[in-house]
């Protein structure tokens, strides 16, 4: 056994930059990934869960406390696997961090040689007694999953019903039952299928032809209000079909009106030679264009025609089946035998016939069903005043969840639930279910057509319902992936890859009241719920209301708080938006750090005396860390080191105001000592610059960079304050871990306050040097307030897994389309983009005055700002003129006149155009500003000059340019200074890193 003194290895070191690499690579693996048997967001990868388990389980060999057999038996094992064996004690400890690292690729999670050689690492360590892994948060499983390949038992709990059903399938069925589960799922998913193909046959019927359609592209239609208008408006984002580079196609249409008659639009499918040929879209941002006359129909109307249509999604008929409204189909996807690829065609009169079929159909059902659980779900959908990213489908009148769903999207899922419901109880029918809610997501009214690679998108692309205007229906038989049974290839060899697993243990229940005993677990390690990021269990009720359907009775398939409750369970969720009912407020900040300081506490229980923790976390809003570091220091633990490891892909955070980190960061704790003595401020602070500064060291090394070094530095600062039972000041007051950042007391401030002050301090002597790591406390000269705001916000922006992006039009375009009005409108505006409360953190303690920049520099609409591009600088710089006009005056002016002739200049010097936030005035300057400092203001920065030269770089003016480079050489060192380290901290493929570099080759030697 591992002496309690004994340090372990995620205590003193990590391979950070190989468990990243492994990390972000395992998001791009579909094959037998266990993520393919049904969806869970934010789930972590494999990689860093098996990589951080074995750092938390294995003693450190170089620990004088080390046990000499342990060591003895870790070289043996490791004697045969490609890892260099150095005689002495640190050696081994790389040794074993090889081995972790090595073992963290996908590639070798089942080869049984790293297998058996990791447990028996940790029998080696454990001897006879099986360590015991607990989750509370356990969500997809990957944390468990990963203790049972390492050997443990593991014990998962989670309060969500959908996520307990999934982890009771991977953690409970799956290892007992083993491959022949998988023979059987093909076995019975096949016979579901086709008996499911068979029924449905009438409502999708194949072309006169001999073509099969897969997939009908529909489109919600509204009104024009124009007196002399009335035409039927299909909400179209695009009418781009397949858009690759060597197959195109799209719809255009003509306006048809007869004589006294409301115009209708004529589609008809075409090969447009150019991009310019295809109409723009109908609708943005939720307002409407009419073709025919132009006129716009605002976001308001089209609420309310959509309203009244429940969502718009299904056709409208008279008695007799004529389309009298609602959807408009637009195009079906057919294959045709012996025809590669697929083909397009415009709907004809047998496509309607088959949906009015389907309606009738569907009603019957209804009538003739059962008292009791209906056969389409009428579930509420979440609350408009819950979490922002899922209230839309409300505001367009679907108000249950059935109202996802087209009539014969209905039928389809009615059909595959009641197969389902009449199998035998067991592992199989689960799974199944699984799929049956997997299908769900791929087919439904807010799942897109996606042009670029011509396939469906399913709707869970984002953890949000986002409103769809144009969507695409699949037919059962399509091999789009999520698409009805499609998934039960995926899920049987997820099963064939859990190779030789012991059964855990998964329980429903709420983390803040732990089924288990005292001190019965060897590591607590969890991924808790991110605050505000993500309502877990509002949109897992997408899945809950027809796993209801498809099984008769579950374990797992009730609210084990609330038997009323039809839906999951919400009130007890640790998240801060999700709301229970719609006379209830939502969660706020208190009841999320208290719940949480209630689980850490919990944890802290549960676990052994020489046991650890680990605690994930990913959010980049302060407010969401700091509740969570509340609750660790209430809940009683220490903080005894942090690993940051990238888990997601550059591509998702590119030009994105997300509140996720490309890196997840692990929190390696321990149970406070209940003797711990008081802390005394003057020490704590003391000891805080200098681990902070040898922490940055560290990240930067192993590639850890901006906003996810900023995040990992927060848990070694806490290591310090952590460590005891209270930090007080002289006067004994204590000091709070959150406060007022504006508070000058440290007692009010708070400890986080000072954290960020020394990160930033840091980060700013690395990229401008001593002079603006110490601006205000210092006599030495430092470059102005606005450089060094823009050299934190850039430095800040920079990316793990790459450079930060400008925020990009087509990649939102592809990405979201929804109703774009909640979007802030700066994903429309060039520049880089930061939450404000992260600017704010960075700029106070640093005494920079935002409010000072603001329409100067940066510009801050719905809590994000925004640092403007220099192209939008250049009336401010330059005035009406403009830059060639300043141009024409640095070619024929001396260089001494050049500073006097370079920017507009008015009574008493110069003075920038600069509105104050949303263009208005700036406020009045208070009376207690010097006049020096009110000089400065007026004043051109080094900032505005190195500006004014970027942009007479773009104008092509070279005698100008060289002119004022000149000058600015002549004026001092802060110029070059600072351009060169903004050409540093600009993203590579950026304008501004373009015309930066340029510049600086014109600088003269």
């Amino acid at each position: 056994m591992i002496p309690k003194e004994c340090k372990r290895l995620a205590e003193v070191d990590f391979p950070i930059a190989v468990v990243s690499k492994h990390s972000a690579r395992e998001k791009s693996i579909r094959h037998g990934h266990p993520s393919t048997l049904h969806l869970w967001w934010a789930r972590r990868p494999l990689a860093a869960c098996r990589a951080m388990l074995m750092a938390l389980l294995l003693p450190d060999p170089a620990d004088s406390h080390c046990p000499e057999e342990f060591k003895a038996e870790a070289r043996k094992l490791l004697a045969p696997l490609p890892v260099s064996l150095e005689p002495d004690d640190d050696g081994l400890r790389r040794a074993l961090l090889k081995f972790i690292g090595d073992f963290s690729n996908w590639d070798l999670s089942n080869n049984s040689r790293y297998v058996e050689a990791a447990r028996s690492l940790i029998k080696a360590a454990h001897g006879d007694e099986v360590p015991l892994v607990v989750d509370p948060f356990a969500g997809g499983g990957s944390i468990p999953l990963e203790a049972l390949r390492l050997g443990c038992d593991a014990f998962a709990s989670d309060l969500n019903p959908v996520a307990c059903l999934i982890l009771k399938v991977m953690l409970e069925d799956i290892p007992r039952h083993g491959p022949e589960l998988a023979e059987e799922l093909r076995r019975v998913g096949k016979e579901i299928k086709e008996k499911a193909e068979k029924e449905l046959a009438e409502f999708y019927p194949k072309d006169p032809d001999g073509a099969t359609p897969i997939a009908y592209l529909w489109a919600r239609t509204v009104k024009c209000e124009s007196p002399n208008c009335g035409e039927e408006i299909p909400l179209m984002r695009s009418f781009w079909l397949c858009k690759k580079s060597n197959r195109k196609y799209a719809l255009r249409y003509k306006v048809l009106r007869a004589k006294a008659e409301i115009p209708y639009l004529d589609f008809e499918i075409f090969e447009p030679k150019t991009d310019s040929e295809v109409s723009n879209g109908t609708v943005t941002r939720a307002k409407a264009t009419c073709p025919s006359c132009g006129k716009v129909l605002p976001p308001e109307r089209v609420r309310a025609q959509l309203s009244a249509q429940q969502g718009g999604a299904d056709v409208i008929f008279d008695e007799k089946g004529k389309r009298v409204g609602g959807a408009w189909l637009l195009a079906v996807v057919t294959l045709k035998p012996g025809e590669q690829g697929r083909q397009y065609r415009v709907p004809n009169s047998f496509d309607y016939k088959a949906i009015f079929k389907a309606q009738r159909k569907v009603q019957e059902i209804i009538v003739n069903s059962p008292r009791g659980l209906k056969p389409v779900p009428d579930e509420p959908l979440p609350w408009k005043h819950g979490h922002r990213a899922i209230g839309s489908p409300r505001v367009y009148g679907m108000s249950h969840w059935g109202d996802l769903f087209t009539d014969r999207q209905k039928l389809g899922m009615i059909i595959m639930s009641k197969e389902t419901q009449s199998l035998p109880d067991g592992p199989v029918k689960e799974i199944i279910a699984l799929q049956i809610g997997k299908a769900g997501d791929g087919n439904n009214s807010l799942s897109r057509w996606m042009a670029s690679s011509e396939n469906p998108v399913n709707l869970f692309s984002r953890q949000a319902l986002p409103m769809v205007w144009d969507f695409c229906e699949s037919t059962p038989i399509s091999q789009a992936r999520g698409v009805f049974l499609s998934g039960i290839s995926h899920a049987a060899v997820v099963i064939e890859s859990a190779i030789n697993l012991m059964p855990g243990q998964v329980q429903q229940e709420d983390a803040c009241s732990s089924s288990l005993p005292d001190q019965s677990c060897d590591i607590w390690f969890t991924d808790p719920p991110y605050y505000d990021a993500i309502p877990y269990a509002d949109i897992s009720d997408f899945f809950f209301v027809w796993l209801k359907r498809a099984l008769n009775d579950n374990r797992f398939l009730d609210d084990p708080l609330d038997k009323e409750n039809r839906l999951t369970p919400k009130r007890k969720e640790l998240t801060v938006t999700t709301v229970a009912s719609e006379k209830e407020k939502p969660k706020d900040h208190v009841f999320f750090e208290k719940g949480m300081a209630a689980a850490f506490l919990e944890g802290r229980r549960v676990l052994k005396k020489n046991g650890l923790g680990c605690i994930v976390f990913a959010h980049k809003t302060t407010e969401g860390w700091e509740a969570l570091l509340g609750g660790i220091i209430k809940g009683g633990w220490t903080i005894m080191s942090s690993w940051p490891v990238a888990t997601e892909s550059s591509s998702r955070l590119n030009a994105r105001d997300t509140a996720s980190l490309a890196t997840s960061i692990h929190l390696v704790c321990q149970p406070r000592s209940d003797n711990a003595f008081t802390g005394d401020w003057i020490d704590v602070i003391k000891e805080l610059p200098e681990l902070v500064c040898n922490w940055m060291e560290r990240l930067q090394k192993e590639g850890v960079r901006g906003a996810d070094l900023v995040f990992a530095c927060i848990g070694p600062a806490l290591e310090i304050y952590s460590r005891y039972s209270k930090v007080v000041d002289a006067e004994d007051r204590e000091i709070p871990l959150g406060g007022d950042p504006m508070a000058a007391e440290p007692h009010r401030r708070g400890y986080l306050a000072y954290v960020w002050e020394a990160v930033g301090r840091v980060a700013l002597e690395q990229v401008l040097g001593t002079a603006e790591a110490k601006a205000g406390d210092s006599t030495e000269r430092a470059l102005e307030e606005d450089a060094r705001l823009t050299a934190l916000f850039l430095w800040t922006l920079q990316g793990t897994n790459g450079n930060g992006a400008r925020v990009n039009d087509k990649d939102v375009e592809e990405e979201i389309d929804e109703d774009e009005e909640d979007l802030t409108p700066q994903r429309k505006k060039g520049g880089f983009n930061l939450i404000f409360d992260v600017v704010r953190r960075f700029a106070q303690p640093l005494g920079i005055r935002l409010p000072d920049w603001e329409g100067r520099i940066i510009e801050t609409n719905k809590g994000v700002v925004r640092l403007l591009p220099v192209k939008e600088r250049a009336k401010q710089l330059f005035g009406d003129t403009g830059a060639q006009a300043v141009a024409d005056q640095l070619e024929k002016s001396a260089a001494r006149e050049v500073q006097l002739r370079l920017f507009p200049v008015e009574a008493g010097g110069f003075v920038p155009k600069i509105r104050g936030r949303g263009g208005k005035r700036l406020k009045k300057v208070s009376a207690d500003v010097s006049d020096e400092d009110l000089r400065s203001r007026k004043e051109a920065t080094t900032l505005d000059r190195v500006h004014a030269a970027m942009l007479l770089q773009t104008s092509g003016r070279a005698n100008a340019l060289r002119a004022l480079l000149k000058a600015e050489v002549e004026r001092g060192p802060d110029f070059l200074r600072l351009a060169n380290a903004l050409s540093a901290l600009y993203p590579k493929v950026s304008e501004e890193k373009r015309l930066l570099d340029a510049m600086l080759l014109a600088v003269p030697k």
